[in-house]
């Protein structure tokens, strides 16, 4: 059937914006400036206030530059705290510059070991295509960020500095990227040809040491050991010799990232809630362990958050902040936009929707450090940011719960905090396809 847009009815529309005053006021007003800030409604944004029944006393917020590792700062920041609490410290910080190395290194085997294990299927297979698109990027999942902690361990950050290329990514990655798909090319050309196993890994080890060199030559090379010196708030300074990341995560984090569970809200058919599920091809360490999450409806992942938080611990959490922000004021809130009375369009969509159509999905990983409880329930929570101290209050930003409600989708919590329903992280998890949205923070 085809339907061509007629004359008479674009006469009709034409006739309609003319005589509709919102129209010619939006056009006055989008034609000189952006649509996100003309729609922003203060009287909204002045609700969100920086109040917080409960707040949890952090650490200055940090920068991850120009770079994707904001599920690493989110990840490192939440760590840290536990670090000063128990070190007595005001100020630390520990090295994302040195997870993000590993995570590259390991993740270029990773993608190696996918291109190996799809050598048969042609290039324009789904998953194929999906692999060599996506290549290796900045951004992780809570579970990928605990496998290079298990390990490699961690250290602070004044023991590995950033450099240049650690906080600005793009060309590195390129270099990369272009790097890994001619790699691509040559281990299935050796795997059509016949080449058994033994060779293509011989083949794919080579390739390994010149990327481990490019990613020295990028970051430094890590070290294996450091000295740990500090000096806590009583002014005392403290020195550990000669000790190694792994030993330092072993002293100082101990189990917790064992006792987390990533915990998501996707009220989509293919994931019932109460049940867990993991993404293929998603992940870092080659043996790692894999990622998992566990879907909840909304009042128990939030539940769950706000017992974590009460119990003045932070929560690692992923969201889209591309809808519905204001930067410079640090807010994330949807009822401080009116895009709809500006552009006269229905732009009313449901999370299901969102997701299925691809019109949302996670794209950050920040930390939670508050929220705000009338009668029990929330009205608004406090996000630490890894944008550096400009916008926000230092950094720190406020978004609403029905924002929350739209647009945040995982959290990593401490088992405890789950109650009845931590057994459920146990089950085996059902296998989700590469390109679930679930695992866009990834990307």
């Amino acid at each position: 059937m085809s339907n061509p847009i007629s004359n008479p009815q674009l006469s009709a529309w034409s006739a309609a914006y003319h005589a509709s005053p919102e129209r010619q006021m939006a056009t006055l007003a989008l034609s000189k400036h952006d649509l996100n800030e003309v729609s922003y409604s203060p009287a909204d944004g002045f609700a969100m206030t920086r109040s917080f029944s409960v707040d949890i006393p952090t650490l200055p917020v940090t920068d991850q530059q120009r770079s994707g590792r904001c599920w690493l700062f989110a990840a490192t920041n939440v760590l840290r705290e536990h670090i000063a609490n128990a070190l007595n410290l005001e100020s630390f910080e520990l090295s994302q510059s040195y997870l993000a190395f590993w995570d590259k290194f390991e993740r270029c085997n990773f993608f190696l070991e996918n291109i190996l294990e799809t050598a048969a299927l042609p290039t324009d297979d789904r998953t194929v295509a999906f692999l060599l698109k996506t290549g290796v990027h900045d951004g992780g999942q809570w579970e990928m960020f605990a496998n290079i902690v298990r390990k490699y361990g961690v250290m602070p950050k004044a023991a590995y500095h950033e450099t240049f290329q650690s906080s600005h990514t793009a060309a590195m990655n390129a270099a990369l990227n272009r790097n890994l798909k001619i790699c691509a090319a040559k281990l299935r050309r050796l795997s059509a040809a016949g080449a058994d196993a033994a060779v293509l890994q011989a083949e794919k080890v080579r390739m390994l040491q010149a990327i481990y060199g490019f990613l020295c030559s990028c970051y430094t090379e890590p070290p294996k050991s450091f000295d740990f010196e500090y000096v806590d708030k009583d002014k005392l300074f403290h020195a550990e010799r000669n000790i190694t990341p792994l030993q330092f995560y072993e002293k100082y984090v101990g189990d917790l990232l064992d006792r987390c569970v990533s915990i998501i809200h996707a009220p989509t058919a293919d994931k019932p809630f109460g049940r867990t599920y993991t993404i293929r091809y998603l992940g870092n360490v080659v043996g790692g362990h894999r990622v998992c999450h566990l879907n909840l409806t909304m009042e128990d992942f939030k539940a769950a958050i706000i017992r974590q938080l009460e119990a003045g611990k932070v929560v690692w959490f992923g969201a889209d902040v591309g809808k519905f922000g204001e930067r410079e004021k640090g807010v994330w809130d949807d009822r401080s936009f009116n895009a709809p009375l500006l552009t006269g369009l229905d732009l009313a969509i449901s999370k299901t929707d969102a997701l299925n159509y691809w019109y949302s999905s996670m794209n950050h990983a920040m930390v939670i450090t508050g929220v705000n409880l009338v009668y029990g329930k929330p009205n608004r929570w406090k996000i630490e940011n890894s944008w550096g101290d400009k916008n926000g209050e230092k950094g720190y930003y406020v978004c609403s719960d029905s924002w929350f409600d739209q647009y945040v989708f995982q959290a990593a919590v401490e088992r405890e905090y789950l109650g009845e329903l931590a057994d459920l992280a146990k089950q085996e998890p059902i296998e989700l396809a590469p390109w679930d949205p679930m695992g866009t923070l990834a990307d």
